[in-house]
C-alpha cells in the first residue's frame, strides 16, 4: 500500500475514520470490531476518532474505547498511529458544542490516552474553535501536552489559513496536521489543502465522500467519478480517494466505514494512480 508521512510518521496513504460505527445508526460491537480489522488486514495504519464520536450523553469516548479493543485484538493493531482530538461535545441532545478552555483540553486528551490505552497520544487534535477562548489559549494547552508528553504530535481540526499559522507558531513550528472537511462536494477548504502543501503540514481530509448520508448515492451525485470508475473496473468511492490523493503529497483522507467492505475497499484506493487525462475529466465535472 501507498504510504504517506504526518510529522514523520509513517501511515498507510488511506486512514479509516471510526465516526460511522459510534454515532446514530451504528452497527452492533462486533461488526465495528470487524471492520477495524479489515481496514488493518488491508495495510491501513492510520485511524481517526475523538472523545465525541459517540450516540449517547453517557458514552464519551465510545468509539476511542472501540478502536482500543480492536487494535487490541489484532496482530497489526500495535503498528498504528491513531488521532483523536478533543474540543467538541456531544450533550446527548442531538447537538454539538465547543469547549476550547486549556483546561478541559488537557483534562479530556489525558481521559483520552487512558480510554486509548496508552501512555502518549500518537497524535491529538483541537477538534473545533471555540468562539468563546481565544485560539492561541486552546492551542497552547496542546503545546503543554506535547511539553508533558501526554501526547506525542499536535494538530487542529476545521481551521482556516489564519488559524493554521496561528497554531503552527503557537507550537513553535510542530504542528503535524489540519483535518477540515474535503471532498468533491465541499471544496471551500482547498486553499487550506494547498498552504499546508506549502509548509509541509498533513492534511487529513473528513468526510472525502460528502458525508455519511451521502455515499452511498456517490457515484450518481457525481457522474465524472462513475465515468472514470467505470473505465476502470473500481468503485467511485476509489476514484474519489485516489483523487483527493492526487492533490498533494500531504493529504490523507479518512473515509469513515461500519462494513468490512467498505473499509476494505477503501484502502485498496491507496494504489490507484490516476492519469492526467482522468484528472482532468474529474475536474472537469467538479467546474460543471
Amino acid at each position: 500500500m501507498q504510504q504517506r508521512s504526518i510529522a514523520g510518521v509513517t501511515v498507510s496513504a488511506i486512514g479509516l475514520g471510526g465516526m460511522p460505527m459510534s454515532i446514530e445508526g451504528r452497527p452492533h460491537r462486533e461488526r465495528s470490531i470487524a471492520t477495524i480489522h479489515a481496514s488493518l488486514d488491508a495495510g491501513v495504519t492510520f485511524i481517526d476518532t475523538a472523545d465525541a464520536y459517540h450516540r449517547d450523553a453517557n458514552e464519551v469516548g465510545h468509539n476511542e474505547s472501540l478502536i482500543a479493543e480492536a487494535l487490541a485484538s489484532h496482530s497489526g493493531g500495535k503498528d498504528v498511529l491513531v488521532a483523536t482530538k478533543g474540543g467538541h461535545l456531544r450533550p446527548g441532545d442531538g447537538s454539538w458544542t465547543q469547549n476550547g478552555r486549556p483546561d478541559y483540553l488537557k483534562e479530556a486528551a489525558k481521559a483520552s490516552a487512558q480510554r486509548l490505552g496508552v501512555e502518549s497520544i500518537g497524535l491529538y487534535q483541537f477538534h473545533r474553535p471555540d468562539p468563546d477562548v481565544p485560539y492561541a489559549e486552546s492551542v497552547g494547552a496542546l503545546k503543554e501536552l506535547l511539553d508533558e508528553g501526554v501526547i506525542q504530535h499536535a494538530g487542529i481540526s476545521n481551521a482556516d489559513i489564519a488559524q493554521i499559522d496561528e497554531a503552527n507558531e503557537v507550537l513553535g513550528g510542530k504542528l503535524a496536521s489540519v483535518q477540515n472537511q474535503f471532498s468533491p462536494a465541499f471544496l471551500s477548504s482547498r486553499d487550506e489543502l494547498k498552504h499546508c502543501a506549502e509548509i509541509g503540514v498533513a492534511f487529513l481530509p473528513w468526510s472525502p465522500f460528502g458525508g455519511i448520508k451521502k455515499a452511498g448515492d456517490f457515484g450518481s451525485d457525481h457522474s465524472a467519478f462513475q465515468e472514470v470508475a467505470d473505465a476502470r473496473g473500481v468503485s467511485p468511492h476509489q476514484v474519489a480517494l485516489a483523487w483527493h490523493l492526487a492533490q498533494a503529497p500531504v493529504v490523507v483522507p479518512i473515509p469513515g466505514a461500519s462494513r468490512p467492505e467498505s473499509a476494505k475497499n477503501s484502502a485498496e484506493a491507496a494504489d490507484l494512480e490516476l492519469t492526467d487525462d482522468e484528472l482532468q475529466t474529474i475536474e472537469s465535472g467538479l467546474d460543471a
